[in-house]
């Protein structure tokens, strides 16, 4: 079995702990994530596990032949070959492997003396080989090629040619194409659009050997891992199950560490003003010194809050009323190259209140709709006719241009903002990455990612009726998707967006428009409504003739119509009809619920028994036999509970997966 164990290994830039006593081994068969706020150390702790950094103490032992691939967050480019010489580079460790066949073959015919040894050498090596899968290269290569969202006509492409995502694309599928025994994925959802990342969801769930991701698509995490490690402060902790069953877990310990943080805060604030105004008066000056120890003692021991943990929200200002009909678009026709439409004869009206997700495959025209509604883009053919009253608010990631200038961040929001939300302004940056010192820096320091996120925050601080947002996910963390997420949904106005965070995508909408070469469907309910019917269609549950794409809107509304009476009424075999979907989709949250019950239930008696064990260390116990056996006997109480609830859960999580297949 191959594996890479760390003991004790720590890490210190200057004065700041990265990793503190950090102990993990990666198996075959791990499948788990790396969480932790941005700043923390991730991607140190993943370059450290590749081997490219080196430790300031501690071991890191790696399984001879061991075979390790690591992707970066970014900054990979390749040039000089074309797109499949360059994925052929990936089976390099192949090449080696039948050169060294070669070489003992070789020898074999000019020392036949020792033959038995040689021959057993090359049998591993031909196994080894054999099990790679490198004989099926070129296969695969061409497979990961299409799956991450290349085209045939690209393979013979040369590399310099591909834009900065689409480099790292190539990064991702060369790691992917190794089959190693671990990967090691910094980021790997970064330049996926949604059909891409569906397909690496799917190569990871069946990968056999072991993979360590950092990931901010809570939906990806959800479906590929099965246990998360979080760095806070230098220190490693390990969550069994899913980032969802993680986040419960850690919403209960929250609880009591906030309790604690309160107290500390207050038990420091209470010291420092008495040394404050004692500490210079004579007759208090012993008792000044002896406050200051116990302060300097707490501070060595100071609690600290997780910032991806911390719960912010915030509000829109309050949107202008508007009609029923926001915006009517009427034969709109945009082309690129001659005798070819990226849109045709769209005609769509948006409703107050709907909350559109533009889906489709790249290039099918989704941010090209956003900017002509938007009134960016005014070369094409039909018409947009706003309603009455609507104010627009524009997010793209070309937003990020427009912000520059030797000001400050603070001081820019500041002039910006609403006079009611300028007490909140640092609250708001906080919950979009700008943390402590960060909000002082120059609009001329900051990357594009940065000013991408100070060009979303600032759109969300207006006062608009519809918002049409062109990934503005990008550039965020789990926790600052959370908090515009909420924000969104609790907007009383419109929104049409694109996004390639399914989660953010089946949270946030109402209605689905769908563009697809040219052409363009309405589905009425959320993107996991839509995911359901495109998957009826496959299974062939609604004929062809009924969900052909259509670009008339009278016949578009017609198809959709006939469509969603046969998705309702289609009794097949292997398939199931729409009432048998809805008593399915009943026990499914049912099996759901009883295992959030077990798992909720489990984080109790884990935090119990933690404040159990923390108080068994206390001289007034401990010195105590009495006292100390009580609290023995509790925590022997709590572990069998603990195991009990472990089997129902294991019963539970069965159920849950039953529903899932």
């Amino acid at each position: 079995m191959a594996f890479i164990q760390f003991s004790q290994v720590s890490l210190a830039f200057g004065d700041r702990d990265i990793l503190k006593d950090v102990s993990v081994n990666l198996q075959t068969g791990t499948k788990a994530a790396l969480t932790g706020a941005n700043g923390t150390g991730k991607s140190t702790l993943i370059k450290v596990m590749a081997g490219l950094v080196n430790p300031d103490s501690g071991s890191r032992i790696c399984q001879k032949g061991t075979r390790i691939a690591y992707l970066p967050q970014s900054g990979l480019t390749h040039h000089g070959s074309t797109l499949l010489e360059e994925a052929d580079r990936a089976f390099q460790f192949g090449y080696d492997i039948q050169k060294e066949i070669d070489t003992i073959g070789d020898e074999l015919k000019k020392n036949p003396q020792n033959t038995k040894s040689l021959l057993e050498k090359q049998a591993v090596l031909i196994t080894a080989l054999e099990d790679s899968g490198w004989h099926r290269r070129q296969s695969l290569a061409q497979t990961v090629l299409l799956g991450l969202g290349f085209s045939p006509e690209d393979f013979s492409r040369k590399t310099e040619e591909f834009s900065g995502g689409w480099q790292m694309r190539i990064g991702l599928a060369k790691a992917l194409m190794q089959t190693p025994d671990i990967l090691l994925l910094d980021e790997p959802t970064n330049y996926l659009d949604i059909e891409a990342r569906d397909w690496l969801e799917k190569f990871l769930a069946s990968y056999k050997g072991a993979f360590l991701l950092v990931s901010h698509d809570r939906y990806f995490l959800d479906v590929t891992v099965n246990e998360i490690y979080e760095l806070f402060n230098g220190d490693l902790k390990r969550y069994p199950g899913n980032f969802t069953h993680y986040e419960r877990v850690r919403e209960l310990e929250m609880k009591t560490l906030i309790s604690e943080y309160e107290k500390q805060q207050a038990e420091i604030e209470k010291l420092q003003d008495f040394i404050n105004r004692f500490g210079y008066k004579a007759t208090k000056a012993a008792q000044a010194q002896e406050r200051q120890k116990m302060l300097d003692k707490i501070l060595e021991n100071k609690i600290e809050i997780p910032e991806n943990l911390k719960k912010i929200r915030f509000a829109f200002p309050e949107a202008p009323h508007t009609g029923r009909i926001v915006a009517s678009l009427k034969d709109v026709t945009k082309w690129y190259v001659k005798d070819r439409n990226v849109i045709h004869n769209l005609h769509l009206t948006i409703e107050c209140g709907e909350r559109i997700v533009v889906a489709g495959r790249n290039g099918a025209g989704k941010s090209t709709l956003l900017r002509i509604i938007a009134g960016v883009d005014k070369n094409f053919e039909g018409e947009v006719v706003l309603g009455a009253g609507v104010k627009i608010g524009y997010f793209s990631q070309d937003s990020a241009e427009t912000i520059a200038g030797h000001i400050s961040i603070l001081d820019y929001m500041e002039q910006n903002a609403p006079m009611e939300l300028i007490p909140r302004i640092r609250d708001m940056l906080g919950a979009f990455l700008f943390h402590g010192d960060d909000v002082f820096k120059s609009l001329d320091m900051l990357s594009g990612g940065e000013k991408s996120r100070i060009a979303l925050l600032q759109l969300l601080m207006r006062s608009n009726n519809f918002l049409i947002l062109d990934e503005p996910t990008n550039h965020l963390d789990i926790h600052s998707k959370d908090v515009l997420l909420q924000a969104l949904k609790d907007f009383k106005g419109t929104v049409i967006f694109v996004s390639h965070d399914r989660g953010f995508m089946e949270d946030l909408s109402t209605k689905v428009l769908e563009l697809s070469n040219g052409c363009h469907r309405e589905f009425y309910g959320d993107y996991k409504y839509y995911q359901e019917r495109l998957e009826a269609e496959e299974r062939g549950d609604i004929p062809s003739s009924q969900v052909e794409r259509q670009t008339n809107a009278k016949n578009n509304a017609g198809q959709v119509k006939n469509a969603d009476e046969s998705f309702k009424g289609k009794k097949s075999k292997g398939a199931l009809n729409y009432e048998e979907v809805k008593k399915f989709e009943a026990a499914k949250r049912k099996a759901e619920k009883e295992l959030k019950k077990v798992e909720d239930e489990i984080a109790r008696l884990e935090s119990e028994k933690k404040t159990l064990e923390t108080k068994l260390s206390l001289p007034e116990i401990y010195s105590n036999g009495e006292k100390a056996r009580q609290v023995q006997t509790e925590i022997h109480k709590i572990d069998s509970s603990i195991e009990d609830l472990n089997i129902v859960w294991e019963k539970a999580m069965q159920e849950v997966e039953k529903y899932a297949e």
